[in-house]
């Protein structure tokens, strides 16, 4: 089974007919790609220029992703990207740890059709980091979690997981976890293994293992992480796979 991945080289420019849905999903999938850095400001202009709507459309997005905690917002500054606290991050990885396992825990035996799903997303993780996109490979780190729930069959859980993978990857980037790309990639495939065998067990222990991983790697730094432009930032990213 094969699908389509996010293509990061797209020009930037207005995105016509965009909703605040999309606008709100352009804005997770660019957190997710590490483009957007914890404390980027988002002008509603700006943003409204580059997505070819007015203001009210954008401040609905911003409102969802506010709803979400991905963003804040002040009465005197205006929007900005999150920048989770050391509690915050502990709380994130918690939070992660109780959806993540208990989806495995309780989820009916995976598919065949979910497992070439899943292979077919760690082959792609694999390929990209043998390139030099850091963008689409930190996408696919973690939009690998998002996919495990959609194959597990929670699509509603999965959701949950698209915004707290946001707000962790948000924290790595905020504490520089030195957990490396192809160890995280490595782990899933392993996760990916032992459900293909039927081994429930074993895949929940190595969740449980790679996520502690992630939160070990975290330093107590936190360094200045200059943000990408913002319109090169959003660019589009194509759809998820």
């Amino acid at each position: 089974m094969t699908f389509s991945i996010p293509s990061f080289t797209d020009a930037p420019g207005p995105m016509r007919g965009s909703t605040s849905a999309g606008i709100a999903e352009r804005i997770t999938q660019s957190v997710l790609a590490q483009r957007l850095a914890p404390g980027t400001r988002l002008g509603e202009q700006a943003l409204a220029g580059l997505f070819g709507v007015s203001r009210t459309l954008v401040r609905e997005a911003l409102t969802r992703l506010a709803a979400r905690g991905i963003v804040t917002v002040s009465a005197r500054r205006g929007w900005f990207v999150i920048e989770p606290s050391r509690q915050e991050a502990s709380q994130a990885f918690a939070a992660r740890r109780a959806i993540e396992l208990g989806l495995l825990r309780y989820a009916a035996p995976v598919s065949a059709a979910a497992i070439d799903r899943l292979q077919a997303h760690v082959a792609q993780e694999q390929r990209a980091l043998r390139g030099d996109d850091t963008a689409l490979r930190s996408y696919l780190l973690g939009d690998f979690h998002v996919c495990l729930g959609e194959c597990v069959g929670n699509v509603l859980l999965a959701d949950t997981l698209r915004d707290l993978t946001a707000r962790t990857t948000l924290i790595a980037m905020r504490y520089q976890s030195s957990h490396q790309a192809n160890e995280s990639c490595a782990e899933h495939v392993r996760i990916v293994a032992a459900l293909a065998r039927g081994d429930t067990e074993r895949a929940i222990a190595l969740m449980d293992a790679h996520l502690g991983h992630v939160e070990a790697g975290l330093s107590a730094a936190t360094p200045e992480v200059p943000p990408d432009p913002l319109r090169q930032a959003l660019r589009p990213l194509g759809p998820r796979p």
